[in-house]
């Protein structure tokens, strides 16, 4: 008998690729399919059952299919992804996981566990490491909204690795999702014709491909190769890292530098006519930026990404179209101005030295 595959969050556009992509596996037999609302994509040959993972009836549904594996993806960043509100989106996120992890905590069959997290959960502040690692801490608990929940999530899914050690559990904190079809709160900021900057900070960002996500989800949710060890928690992302402001001049969009407090009333401008999930969230991200350590993705579970942050970018841009200005020429426009500023601060220096 093959393997029985449940993937929670099947509605959402990604938790449907995966419900595809994880039939083609010779290994797998049969998947169901998850969610509160029906999918608005094909599902292929997946069963779908549509139930809310808040209930108890998902231990039923885990005992009908005698299902061995699970793939949590019903862990998102924002109401927009779901057509909820935040208090509906934190109660799937947290609410929903403890009940899942009950289910699979009285279940006999179960025996992987795939739970889709974010390199958020290690929050951002002034004082953050240049690079976080798996075991990093995050410098102070963060305020309401998805790292708390994805935090929090992690900690229930650690409670239920110790109480099931016969479960293979695989944590995946994922680094910002982009490409041709993402549709992430990060995606809709790429999109917008002026990107509102924070007044004096550049973060450094990394980035990893949807097509990434899959297939590192589709690993881990498989019996383990030979020197590998698909439990654990891995960070994944794609080689390298991108500042704000190259972003920017390969989107070929202009920025507008604001002081923090008035970022903060764009962004919840934004939130009140529906342009984008804007969040005190993002704002940290795009001050401090967030660059993780990948070494025990490529050595202890084996996945080496097909995109780099720069590929995955270059994707993602050619998929939205050519902004304002085109990139080569924003570029040089950016380089004339700095240049003129630079020769304006050494004007000034040599003159205070006279």
């Amino acid at each position: 008998m093959g393997k029985v595959v449940l993937v929670t969050g099947a509605a959402r556009q990604l938790g449907g690729r995966f419900v595809r992509r994880i039939q083609r596996d010779p290994e797998v037999e049969r998947v169901v399919a998850v969610d509160a609302v029906p999918p608005p994509h094909n599902l292929g040959r997946a069963e779908f059952v549509r139930t809310d993972i808040r209930q108890s009836s998902v231990a039923r549904v885990l005992a009908e299919h005698a299902v061995d594996t699970v793939v949590h993806l019903a862990v998102t960043g924002g109401s927009s992804a779901t057509g909820g509100t935040g208090s509906a989106v934190k109660e799937t996120n947290v609410i929903g996981t403890m009940q899942l992890l009950g289910a699979c905590q009285k279940s006999p069959t179960v025996r992987r566990l795939v739970v889709k997290s974010s390199t958020s959960v290690y929050g951002g502040t002034p004082r953050d490491p240049a690079v976080f690692t798996e075991t990093t801490q995050p410098k102070s608990q963060p305020p309401p909204g998805f790292a708390k929940d994805a935090g929090e999530v992690e900690s229930y899914v650690r409670g239920f690795a110790r109480r099931r050690p016969d479960v293979a559990v695989c944590v995946l904190r994922f680094a910002n999702i982009l490409g041709p079809y993402a549709d992430s709160a990060l995606a809709e900021y790429f999109s917008m014709p002026v990107l509102p900057t924070v007044l004096g900070h550049d973060p450094r960002l990394q980035f990893v491909h949807e097509e990434d996500v899959l297939e590192v989800l589709r690993m881990a949710a498989q019996e383990p190769r030979r020197g590998t060890l698909n439990s654990g928690t891995f960070n994944i992302a794609g080689d390298g890292v991108l500042l704000l402001s190259q972003c920017a001049r390969r989107l070929g969009r202009p920025t507008l530098p604001l002081a923090q407090p008035a970022v903060g009333w764009v962004g919840a401008a934004l939130r009140v006519v529906g342009v984008t999930e804007f969040s005190p969230e993002q704002i940290r991200l795009l001050t401090h930026g967030r660059v993780v350590e990948t070494a025990q993705m490529r050595e202890v579970l084996g996945f080496k990404p097909m995109y780099s942050t720069s590929e995955t970018f270059a994707d993602f841009a050619a998929g939205r179209g050519s902004g304002l200005l085109p990139p080569e020429r924003l570029a040089r426009a950016v380089d004339r101005v700095a240049g003129m500023l630079d020769a304006g601060v050494a004007g000034a220096d040599e003159g205070a030295q006279r």
